[in-house]
């Protein structure tokens, strides 16, 4: 039980953003692409595991002071050093070894993911706003990748939204950090010297604004209008708006955005506006004839 924690099989849900262009290219229904992505998505999940492990076991001092983190098995604890060590390789080995048997194309842009964290681990992760920045990349490859494996082209406008999402996610995480200093008086990490709360409020109120702005444009694009031959995707900005109004409501008034993940298991609004959010655009995109809302 305590090994398969040292993985944080939670986390693997990061890694449905692999499927996200099969969706946006109306491919969903395409057996051979699933399979294709699928093996990417176990792929990736093997080596996001790695990657955590080294953080975990590199981190196992601040994580015994942080309230939550010092349950993790490493700083618990409750898994040795060397058998992480020996998970770590497994992970490290299976996943690229799955990688390189899929397209080798994915197994270079896996290989990137895992570079940058490396940085990131070994020093990257103390520079603030570099920090949330390859946070977000670390995303953007994850939709590349789906896009490698499905053999579909990633459009400019998908790249930039789930960059600014995910930057925005980022951000508010890193403010609870922000947030458990100014509490606890801890420092639990060291890239909170390069932050305030001023800081983090402007700037996730400024990507949010960016972000709606970017996906207003999107929708409303002749080029994508002709894609798909339907005009009405400006509806879907109904529940991107609303999943960013409580994600911004989870952070500045429950302040609780320590765990995106957590959020996105829990939240009932956000589950909502999810599902509410692809379940029209499925209609509108592939069944575009389908007047829901007439003309």
């Amino acid at each position: 039980m305590e090994t398969i924690k040292l993985l944080r099989p939670k986390q693997w849900i990061k890694n449905s953003f692999l499927f996200i262009p099969l969706f946006f290219a109306g491919e969903i229904s395409n057996f051979h692409k699933i399979f294709n992505v699928f093996g990417g998505f176990l792929a990736f999940s093997l080596i996001a595991s790695s990657v955590y492990i080294l953080n975990d076991y590199r981190d196992i001092e601040a994580d015994k002071k942080h309230p939550t983190k010092c349950k993790r098995p490493l700083a618990a604890g409750t898994v040795s050093k060397k058998n992480a060590i020996i998970i770590f390789l497994l992970c490290l080995t299976i996943g690229f070894s799955l990688a390189y048997g899929l397209r080798l194309k994915f197994f270079f842009v896996l290989l990137l993911y895992f570079t940058l964290n490396i940085g990131y681990s070994f020093g990257l992760k103390n520079i603030s706003i570099l920090d949330v920045i390859i946070v977000a990349i670390g995303f953007v490859l994850r939709v590349k990748s789906g896009g490698v494996l499905g053999y579909i082209s990633i459009s400019e406008w998908l790249n930039l939204m789930v960059f600014l999402l995910s930057l925005i996610m980022a951000i508010a995480k890193r403010r609870d950090d922000v947030l458990l200093k100014i509490n606890s008086g801890t420092e639990m990490r060291k890239v909170v010297k390069g932050y305030n709360l001023e800081f983090m409020n402007v700037a996730l109120a400024m990507l949010s604004a960016i972000t709606i702005m970017s996906y207003l444009l999107y929708s409303l694009s002749g080029e994508i209008i002709k894609q798909w031959s339907t005009h009405r995707l400006y509806y879907t900005c109904l529940f991107v708006i609303a999943g960013i109004l409580r994600y911004l409501q989870i952070t500045f008034v429950e302040n609780r955005t320590g765990s995106p993940t957590g959020i996105l298991y829990k939240d009932k609004f956000i589950q909502a506006s999810i599902f509410l959010w692809i379940l029209s655009f499925y209609f509108l995109i592939y069944y575009p004839e389908v007047k829901i809302f007439g003309e």
